[in-house]
């Protein structure tokens, strides 16, 4: 599939994509650290597009908020919660940038890997995936039963979906393009990326509380 935006000049070089769910404590700081991290990278050709699926605290007057102040975010408002992965979805569906990040709005992942992220991009990958070095915070029940997902999905899947990853990755353009041309309803994005094949790259790091 042919790159259908990198010409047009009012494409922004990057999009950032990040699920909202009751995020009144994090939105604020989540965006101030990203908008920094898109600074850095690209200097004024980024949009943050943020969805709120359908939260039940202040995360949507936050977000509202911030859209009169910097017009660099894109404020999208789901009915109800529909779950982490369709509201993926719907940001991945409205970014325009030639580069698409994805992330979430807890701060777990965090924004400042982002210019890392990107120079692996910059050398030749399509997909750069973050893979959980450590995951701060996590008690070694969830850490084992993140472990035995991981084993049953190598034995379902036919596609290789890299362990101790979640959806906190930069995709390309075309990518981008891929996974939303593509019908499912039922959506896993990190094995939907994974089976859209490419130049995919782990990028280990350290996942805080």
């Amino acid at each position: 599939m042919a790159d259908r935006t990198s010409t047009d000049p009012n494409t922004p070089r990057l999009s950032a994509v990040a699920p909202c769910y009751n995020e009144e404590e994090s939105i604020t700081e989540f965006v101030r650290r990203l908008s920094a991290a898109c600074k850095t990278c690209v200097s004024d050709s980024y949009e943050i597009v943020l969805v709120d699926d359908g939260s039940s605290d202040r995360t949507w007057e936050i977000i509202s908020g911030l859209t009169l102040t910097d017009d660099h975010i894109v404020a999208i408002k789901l009915l109800r919660n529909h779950g982490h992965q369709l509201a993926a979805s719907a940001g991945l569906s409205n970014a325009r940038g030639q580069r698409v990040l994805l992330i979430d709005a807890d701060l777990q992942d965090p924004p400042e890997l982002l210019p890392q992220m990107m120079a692996v991009m910059d050398a030749g990958a399509e997909v750069v995936y973050g893979q959980r070095r450590t995951r701060a915070g996590e008690s070694r029940l969830k850490l084992k039963t993140a472990e035995m997902f991981y084993q049953l999905l190598a034995k379902l899947s036919t596609v290789n979906i890299p362990k101790n990853t979640g959806d906190f990755r930069l995709m390309s353009r075309r990518v981008v393009d891929l996974l939303c041309s593509m019908p499912e309803r039922q959506r896993f994005i990190r094995g939907m990326v994974a089976w859209v094949g490419g130049n995919q790259v782990a990028f280990a790091y350290d996942r805080d509380a």
